[in-house]
């Protein structure tokens, strides 16, 4: 099984690179974020025309995740139940059962600045988001969850520490939020890498992408019981090339799960 996570950066936009991705990658499930696109709005026929099932959660001009299957889906859920909002609830998370997998594409607060109110926001979020994976777990299939976090793991994850001091993306608390999610029975895992860092995000400003200049911030976290199966992971940066290209590249994962 295929399994991917890709913030798309507007699915109008980027259409004719998603359709061709779909069909040269071949992915079984595709966890989208900012697809920046009203559900009746989304190009379903031709995402479906490819064989796939669609589950959207979109609200227009801002964030919107998506869950693209062809291995199933169902018991589709919108956003989670004490999803905080800013100040209503936005559409930044979803979840399906999908392969004998519980799967959720999530798109966590950018957080913005450390003094402002939608750092805050950002820590309660995924606070939320943790009780929500916990209250699951019992009932649901092993859980699978991708999407861009907007929280580099570890210094080795951005392009140059000292660059980022102060700023969100790398704090001690959302970097702790994180560890709490996968103090829940889940994997980080971790892309090949290229040229020793395996970044998924680069800024479109002064040819940040072709300097390296990047982050790792989508993440695939895997139920413990799931990692094993893991046969490999990789950022497909060719994705990340081109023309009207998303400022972040799809990160790929092989299973040995059955579809």
């Amino acid at each position: 099984m295929r399994l991917a996570t890709w913030n798309v950066n507007s699915v109008v936009v980027r259409l004719p690179r998603l359709v061709d991705w779909l069909e040269k990658s071949s992915p079984d499930i595709l966890c989208l974020q900012e697809t920046k696109i009203a559900d009746d709005a989304f190009p379903r026929a031709e995402v479906e025309a490819l064989g796939y099932e669609v589950a959207l959660h979109g609200e227009g001009r801002w964030n919107g995740v998506a869950i693209i299957s062809r291995v199933g889906m169902g018991d589709v859920a919108r956003g989670f139940d004490g999803q905080p909002g800013f100040p209503e609830a936005e559409a930044r998370a979803m979840t399906a059962t999908c392969g004998g997998l519980r799967v959720w594409s999530v798109y966590v607060p950018n957080g913005r600045a450390l003094d402002s109110d939608h750092f805050p926001y950002k820590l309660n979020w995924l606070a939320a988001l943790r009780t929500a994976l916990l209250a699951s777990q019992s009932t649901s299939p092993p859980l699978v969850v991708c999407g861009d976090f907007n929280i580099a793991p570890t210094d080795d994850d951005v392009w140059d520490p000292a660059a980022f001091i102060g700023s969100t993306h790398v704090s001690p608390q959302e970097r702790q939020a994180l560890v709490a999610l996968t103090s829940l029975g889940l994997d980080d895992i971790h892309p090949r890498a290229f040229k020793g860092r395996p970044f998924t995000y680069w800024d479109y400003r002064a040819g940040n992408f072709h300097k390296g200049l990047g982050m790792r911030i989508d993440l695939v976290l895997l139920d413990h019981g799931v990692t094993p199966a893991v046969k490999d992971a990789y950022i497909d940066r060719d994705a990340r090339k081109g023309t009207l290209p998303s400022d972040h590249a799809p990160l790929v994962v092989d299973l040995d799960w059955p579809r």
